[in-house]
């Protein structure tokens, strides 16, 4: 069995071999070529735009790929949806889309915008959003420097933004948001039906969110005695329980659980007040729950 699996090029291309690194997979891209190798022989991957990532999914070009709820709407095409991983470019967060129109217009909401030019690479979901809202503009499509466009050759846009700053330096004003979207992994209905493929796709989006969750968490292991138990154990904010195990020496116990990395550095001088010892801070590279 080979699965064929769709890897975004682009914006995503980088922190999505990041992401599969994590989690156990590597992938080696050839700069010359739209093919990469992996450490799995069962899988191979191929580098396609987001944009274009659903189309060849659900046509079965691709078994599976990474792209974006953005993409998958506008496209209007059927696949399965198998995982959210809520990563960007720039982040763990949701993008947005935004209808924006520069800062000196008058224009304050999709309203004020009838009859109005609207640039945008999103024309599908543009065009709904307006006529859900019973406004007539006239929707282009944009090749890119979406943000330059206003108000020479548009009145207003809508673009996606992590955080807004592009925005803003192209003096730019956000009046709503029209989309908000993430990362997903989809998959071909033929090759979901198959059930070696299935299971295949199941076990990488399991790993893969693994991979996700264990972003910004660390392990921490610990031995405490059992009269301090409870004192310690009120000060970790655990991920669920942590695990609890007898030492040698029956008076002690060892306790290992997960933690947000950012709360370390309050949490470990607290779990020392309350008598533990031998603390051990570790890195992790996945979290299954």
């Amino acid at each position: 069995m080979k699965l064929r699996i769709g890897i975004p090029k682009g914006s995503l291309q980088e922190a999505t071999l990041q992401l599969f690194a994590q989690a156990g997979l590597s992938i080696q891209v050839n700069s010359r070529s739209y093919f990469a190798s992996t450490g799995d022989p069962e899988i191979e991957c191929m580098l396609i735009r987001a944009q274009e990532m659903a189309r060849y999914v659900e046509h079965g070009a691709l078994d599976a790929g990474l792209t974006g709820l953005d993409w998958v709407i506008e496209s209007g095409l059927e696949v399965v949806t198998v995982a959210d991983l809520i990563y960007a470019k720039q982040s763990r967060g949701k993008v947005r889309w935004v209808l924006a129109a520069p800062e000196s217009s008058s224009y304050q909401r999709a309203e004020d915008l009838g009859g109005c030019i609207i640039a945008t690479e999103l024309v599908n979901v543009t065009k709904n959003y307006f006529s859900s809202r019973g406004v007539d503009v006239r929707v282009e499509f944009s090749w890119g420097a979406t943000e330059v466009k206003p108000p020479m050759l548009a009145d207003a846009i809508v673009e996606v933004t992590e955080t807004g700053s592009s925005l803003r330096a192209n003096h730019l004003r956000i009046l709503d948001t029209v989309l908000e979207s993430n990362t997903l992994v989809i998959a071909n209905k033929s090759a979901w039906a198959d059930a070696a493929k299935r299971r295949k796709i199941e076990n990488l989006a399991l790993m893969l969110r693994g991979a996700m969750d264990a972003k910004d968490r660390v392990g921490l292991m610990l031995n405490v005695r059992k009269e301090d138990l409870n004192a310690v154990l009120s000060v970790l904010p655990a991920l669920k329980n942590p695990t609890i195990s007898t030492l040698s020496d029956s008076e002690w116990l060892a306790v290992n659980t997960v933690i947000e990395e950012a709360t370390a550095w309050e949490v470990i001088p607290r779990l020392k007040e309350a008598k533990a010892q031998g603390i051990v801070e570790y890195p992790l590279n996945k979290v299954v729950m």
